[in-house]
């Protein structure tokens, strides 16, 4: 995957120069190439915290353009799969294996999502030992971890790891659906084999045993559509959490149940969430969404929903999400006080220069919320939701840091700033 390098720049230190090769990849971007710098300066590092300015890997999974605003799954733009409504298995598939499905494969694969979506019987002891009131992500993730005792200790070829895949995937929703049922009292569900993978989640979330749970088509649509858009985002914090405890040699499960908990922080995953409880604060303070911005302004408080790491521009899946959460409710006759105030949330947002020029827009989690409240998804199940969707990409970042032959366990340095040579005091003379 490497790309050419066809300029250099040079590094002016001590009165030496340093020449660092400038690489460019298949879209442009430009990374200048530190690789070799320590060695060459005899110890000299760059310090970038959070990593903002990093490259850490190279990847051909999905690509952000945050100027403009578009986001690609292997190439193909984001608003393309959603047009064609592409499925989230096809989604899946093309995420972890770089190309769309032939009809085989999609069957394959599909057969193998519908044979590997129950629970060993053993998993229910593992449900029953957390309390009722345990959060859903901390469930999902110690079952993903606990799936690494049932499946084989290595991959080793192409067809284990398809295997494996199908599994995690698969048995994702049904942990979910599962830990749902837990927390409010209800027996599990059992997935069931004549449904497509978006319908069976739902039934073992909403089925009772004396009443089947049918999907409506257009909410199927729906919930597809939300995973679809959440499947890969670069090397977003729970993805690079994923690469990171994939170079220590750790197995698919392990690696993935890191990105769930690395998913959980409410600076990641629990975005939506804080965007939904802002727009029922608005609701409940009687402020107008003008109001509401004049003050957030005032007080120089952040509006939850607005503005991203990347995007310096509309994110791609937000206008999405817009035009859905308005065909979905319209579909289905229903209203929502929250989505009202979230488009004149929007609309004075986006006329205020004082947004505009700091290039705060919508993101994602504007509207993600308000379409899992139209679903009648609970708020405690949101970054669940999100963690289904996001499965493909870390199973195919995961897949992708094991197959570079220049792959080595990550391990990032810091800056030292602590106390030098510390005088050791004796027990007896420390009061």
């Amino acid at each position: 995957m490497d790309h050419h390098i066809d300029e250099t720049c040079t590094l002016t230190l001590d009165g030496h120069e340093y020449t660092l090769p400038v690489r460019t990849g298949s879209m442009g971007d430009r990374v200048i190439d530190i690789s070799g710098l320590r060695a060459a300066t005899g110890g000299v590092t760059t310090f970038d915290p959070s990593f903002a300015n990093t490259s850490a890997c190279e990847s051909s999974i999905s690509w952000i353009d945050g100027e403009n605003g578009r986001l690609t799954y292997r190439g193909i733009p984001i608003e393309t799969l959603a047009a064609e409504k592409v499925s989230f298995v096809e989604t899946a598939w093309l995420l972890i294996f770089g190309s769309l499905p032939t009809r085989a494969e999609r069957e394959h694969f599909t057969e193998l999502l519908t044979e590997h979506s129950p629970l060993h019987r053993s998993m229910d002891l593992h449900f029953n030992a957390f309390p009722p009131n345990g959060h859903p992500m901390a469930i999902m993730s110690s079952m993903i971890n606990a799936m690494s005792t049932h499946d084989r200790p290595k991959i080793t070829d192409d067809l284990s790891f398809t295997e494996s895949a199908a599994k995690l995937l698969s048995k994702v929703r049904t942990i979910a659906a599962a830990s749902y049922k837990a927390s409010i009292g209800e027996p599990a569900i059992y997935p069931r084999y004549d449904l497509k993978y978006v319908e069976n989640f739902m039934h073992m979330m909403f089925s009772l045993p004396y009443r089947p749970f049918e999907a409506d088509p257009i909410v199927a649509r729906a919930l597809n559509l939300f995973f679809v858009l959440h499947a890969d985002h670069g090397q977003n914090c729970s993805t690079s959490t994923v690469r990171m405890v994939a170079s220590s040699g750790a197995n698919l499960f392990t690696s993935c149940s890191a990105g769930v908990c690395a998913l959980w922080g409410p600076r990641h995953g629990g975005a939506n969430v804080d965007a939904v409880l802002a727009l029922q604060k608005i609701k409940d303070s009687g402020l107008t969404p003008r109001q509401y911005v004049a003050r957030a302004k005032d007080d120089g408080e952040r509006i939850s929903g607005f503005g991203h790491r990347i995007y310096r521009n509309w994110d791609p899946r937000a206008r999405i999400l817009r035009g859905a959460c308005t065909e979905l409710l319209d579909s289905l006759n229903r209203t929502d006080p929250l989505l009202d105030i979230a488009r004149e949330l929007e609309e004075a947002v986006l006329g205020d220069d004082y947004f505009v020029e700091r290039r705060l827009f919508p993101n994602v989690d504007f509207y993600s919320g308000i379409v899992l409240r139209a679903l009648n998804i609970p708020l405690n199940m949101f970054t669940v939701m999100f963690a289904i969707g996001r499965m493909p990409g870390w199973i195919a970042h995961w897949r992708e840091a094991k197959a570079d032959p220049k792959g080595k366990i990550a391990r990032p340095r810091d800056l030292y700033v602590g106390a030098e040579d510390t005088a050791w005091v004796p027990r007896s003379q420390r009061g």
